[in-house]
C-alpha cells in the first residue's frame, strides 16, 4: 500500500512538515496550498527537495468553489484553474484536489455541472495533469460521493475522476459498499481519517476533531476493503485537520500518522479475510487461513500476529527518593524481596502484584518525561509496567514495525533480558514470558529482604495488580490510544469526563476482552501554579499553567476490609473521606448501618451495579504516585467512577493543605 500524508496534518514550515514525513517513512505527500503560499521555498525547491528525501509529490490541494455558477464566474474559475495547472507543472505534481461547490454555487443542475466539470477536464488534459472529485459532506448540491462519481461518468474525461475521502463518507453514514462497483481507473485518489463519533454539524466536525485511524470510532477497515475490493492500486493518504496535531512536535506526529496507515492496513487485510465478498465465498470456503486469501492489485501488508496480553508482570515506580514509597508499600502489605544483584532496584510482592522501585537514573526514552511541565516537582514517577506475553520477541517486533523505539535493558549472564519500548508518554513497557501458575523466572535476581510478618501477608496469596491508571501529556492522548491499540491489541471503551477541582479529567479505559489487562489513560486539566504569595508563577513551559501528572497502581485483594484494616494498623495515611460522601451512599444504596459504618471507618468507597459490588480506597501521593486497593465483588466491571469526583476532591485539598502548611 502507498502511503502519503497531507501537510495540513502538521505543524511547522513546509520544509519541516516534508522532512518529518521522510523520517516517518511516507512514500508522498499531499501539498496544502497554504503550506506552498507561505513558503520561501519556490516551486521548484520543493520539487527539488521532494526528490532528495525520496518523496513523491501526490496531490495539490484544494481546489474550491468552481461547480454550480453562473458563466461570468465560471470564466473566472477556470483562468484561477489554468494558474494552478501551470504552479503544478512547475512542482512536478499530476493530480488536483477538486471540492464540491459550498461557497458560491447558485444553480442545482447536474447537466450544467457535468458541463462544467467536463470544460475543466479539458484545460487539465492540456497541461497533463489529473482532476479528482470530491463531495464534500457540507457540499450545497453535492455531499454524496456516489453523486460524485455519477457526475465522473456523465462527464466521461480521462482527466477528471473522483476522490474517496472516509471522513465525508462516513460522517454521513453513507453505505461504503457501493464503492466495488466503482471503475477503478476513476478512482484517482483515497484520503483516510478517523474521528469522534460526535453530535455536532458536519464542518466543524471536520475542521477540528478529526484524528488519524485507529484514534477515532469510524469502521475505516471496512471502507478500505471495499476500496482494495475496486482495485484501487493509488496512495493512501492522511487528510486529518487536528488542532492538537498542528501545535505538536512535528516528527513525533508524523511518526504517529505513520503507525496508524500501518495499523489500517492490517486492520483492513484482516477484514478482507473475514469478509469475503460473494463471488469469493465458495472459493474461500475450500481453504482455510491465509491461503485463502484473494489476491487484489493493491497489496496490503501485515504484522506479526500476537495474542493479547494475559496479565500484567509488574509496575515499576521510579524514585529519587525511596524512603515515603518503601514506607506505603509496607503499610499496605508489600514484602520486600531485597535488591537486585546487580542494578539499583528493589523489589516488593503482595500475592502476584509486583512493585519494582528504580533508582536508577531514567533512560533516554524517559528523558522526555523528566522534562515534563512541573517535573522538577516530581520525585516519584511510574516508570515502566511489565505485561505477561505469549511470545515476547515476536510481540515486540511488531511494536517495533509500528514505529515503537527500542528501550533494552542492559543483562549479565544469567538474567532475564525484557524486549522493551516507550510508549508515547515516555512509560517504557516490557513484554515478559508469561507462566500458567503466575511466577516470574527473573524474581530469583533479588536477594532476600526482611518483608513484613507472613500472617500479615497471609490474607492476600491472590493479590494482583488491577489496574494502571497513566497520566498522558495533551498532545499525546491520541496517539497513546492508537500505540495501546496496535502494539498490545488493548481494546479502547468509550472515553468519559470526570470532574475535578481543577476542571475535567479525560478518562480512556484501554483493556482485554478476560479484563486480565485494564489499563487506564487520564487526560489531566491544566492547574494553575502558585507562589509563596498565591500570585500565579510561570510554569516550567513557561505558560504559568502545569498539568498534574498523578498516577496511580490499583491491586486487587481479596477482602479489602481486613486489607485496611491490617494497614491501618501499619499506620498507612488513606485518603480521608467527607461525611458527606457516606451520607449520600446511604441515601443511594440503602446499606446495612453496620457495613456503612465499616466503610466510614476506614475511608472505603463503595459502588454497585446489576453486577455487582466495588469496594476501594486510596493512599495518599508520594511524588506524583499514588495506590489503590480494591475489592470486585460479582462481576462488577467498572472502577467506582461515581466516587472519582470524591477522589479528585480530597486529593487536591490534601496537596493544597500540604502546600500552605509546607
Amino acid at each position: 500500500m502507498r502511503t502519503g500524508i497531507a501537510t495540513v496534518c502538521l505543524a511547522g514550515t513546509l520544509r519541516e512538515k516534508m522532512q518529518a514525513c521522510a523520517v516517518a517513512g511516507f512514500d508522498g505527500i499531499e501539498i496544502f496550498e497554504q503550506d506552498l503560499v507561505t513558503s520561501p521555498l519556490s516551486p521548484e525547491d520543493v520539487r527539488k527537495l521532494a526528490a532528495d528525501l525520496g518523496l513523491n509529490l501526490d496531490l495539490y490541494q484544494p481546489f474550491r468553489d468552481f461547480d454550480s455558477v453562473p458563466e461570468d464566474l465560471l470564466a473566472a474559475n477556470l483562468r484561477r484553474a489554468d494558474a494552478k495547472f501551470r504552479l503544478m507543472s512547475r512542482l512536478g505534481m499530476d493530480t488536483m484536489l477538486l471540492c464540491s461547490n459550498v461557497g458560491t454555487a447558485t444553480i442545482d443542475d447536474d447537466d450544467l455541472r457535468a458541463t462544467q466539470l467536463s470544460r475543466l477536464a479539458h484545460l487539465a488534459g492540456e497541461h497533463g495533469v489529473k482532476v479528482a472529485y470530491e463531495a464534500l459532506a457540507w457540499g450545497k448540491y453535492v455531499n454524496d460521493y456516489e453523486d460524485a462519481h455519477r457526475l465522473v461518468d456523465m462527464v466521461d474525461h480521462p482527466n477528471l475522476g473522483t476522490c474517496l475521502d472516509s471522513f465525508h463518507i462516513l460522517s454521513r453514514d453513507w453505505d461504503t459498499a457501493p464503492i466495488e462497483a466503482f471503475n477503478p481507473e476513476k478512482i484517482f485518489f483515497v484520503q483516510v481519517a478517523d474521528a469522534p463519533k460526535l453530535s455536532m454539524d458536519v464542518l466543524s466536525w471536520s475542521r477540528h476533531y478529526r484524528v488519524f485511524p485507529g484514534e477515532g470510532q469510524f469502521e475505516l477497515a471496512k471502507f478500505m476493503g471495499h476500496v482494495v475490493r475496486a482495485g484501487y492500486t493509488g496512495p493512501v493518504s492522511l487528510e486529518v485537520f487536528n488542532d492538537v496535531f498542528r501545535q505538536s512536535d512535528v516528527e513525533r506526529t508524523a511518526v504517529d500518522a505513520m503507525r496508524s496507515l500501518i495499523w489500517l492496513e492490517e486492520q483492513s487485510a484482516a477484514w478482507l479475510e473475514a469478509n469475503p465478498a460473494p463471488a469469493e465465498g465458495e472459493e474461500a470456503s475450500k481453504a482455510a487461513g491465509p491461503a485463502a486469501r484473494r489476491r487484489y492489485p493493491m497489496e496490503l501488508a501485515t504484522l506479526p500476529r500476537v495474542a493479547e496480553p494475559a496479565g500484567f508482570n509488574f509496575a515499576e515506580v521510579r524514585a529519587g527518593d525511596t524512603a515515603g514509597l518503601e514506607t506505603l508499600l509496607g503499610q499496605l502489605g508489600f514484602a520486600f524481596n531485597g535488591r537486585h544483584r546487580t542494578k539499583d532496584v528493589q523489589l516488593w510482592t503482595m500475592g502476584h502484584a509486583r512493585v519494582i522501585i528504580n533508582e536508577e537514573p531514567a533512560t533516554a526514552a524517559g528523558a522526555a518525561l523528566q522534562q515534563a511541565p512541573a517535573a522538577a516537582a516530581i520525585s516519584v514517577a511510574i516508570s515502566a509496567v511489565g505485561f505477561d506475553v505469549d511470545s515476547p520477541v515476536i510481540a515486540a517486533a511488531r511494536a517495533q514495525q509500528l514505529k515503537a523505539p527500542a528501550v533494552p535493558r542492559k543483562s549479565q549472564a544469567n538474567e532475564e533480558v525484557f524486549q522493551g519500548f516507550a510508549a508515547p508518554d515516555s512509560t517504557e513497557i516490557f513484554l515478559c514470558q508469561g507462566s500458567p501458575d503466575g511466577t516470574a523466572a527473573w524474581t530469583r535476581e533479588f536477594g532476600d529482604g526482611p518483608g513484613v510478618p507472613a500472617e500479615d501477608r497471609a490474607g492476600n496469596p491472590g493479590a494482583v495488580i488491577d489496574h494502571v491508571n497513566l497520566a498522558q501529556p495533551w498532545q499525546h492522548f491520541d496517539e497513546a490510544v492508537l500505540f495501546y491499540t496496535s502494539a498490545l491489541a488493548l481494546e479502547p471503551q468509550p472515553f468519559a469526563e470526570v470532574a475535578s477541582p481543577t476542571g475535567l479529567v479525560r478518562s480512556q479505559v484501554m483493556l482485554t476482552q478476560d479484563r486480565g489487562v485494564r489499563l487506564v489513560l487520564n487526560l489531566a486539566p491544566l492547574l494553575q501554579q502558585e507562589g509563596p504569595t498565591g500570585a500565579s508563577e510561570p510554569g516550567a513551559s513557561g505558560t504559568g499553567h502545569r498539568r498534574t501528572y498523578q498516577e496511580h497502581v490499583a491491586f486487587a485483594v481479596d477482602d479489602l476490609v481486613a486489607t485496611a484494616r491490617a494497614a491501618r494498623d501499619r499506620g498507612l495515611d488513606f485518603l480521608r473521606i467527607p461525611a458527606n460522601y457516606y451520607e449520600d451512599l446511604d441515601a443511594r444504596f440503602e446499606l446495612e448501618p453496620e457495613f456503612l459504618a465499616t466503610l466510614r471507618e476506614l475511608n472505603l468507597l463503595y459502588d454497585r451495579d446489576a453486577d455487582g459490588e466495588f469496594l476501594h480506597f486510596y493512599t495518599a501521593t508520594v511524588g506524583s504516585v499514588f495506590f489503590e486497593m480494591v475489592e470486585r465483588r460479582g462481576a462488577y466491571d467498572g472502577y467506582g467512577a461515581p466516587n472519582a469526583p470524591v477522589r479528585h476532591a480530597v486529593q487536591y485539598d490534601h496537596l493544597h493543605h500540604l502546600t500552605r502548611t509546607s
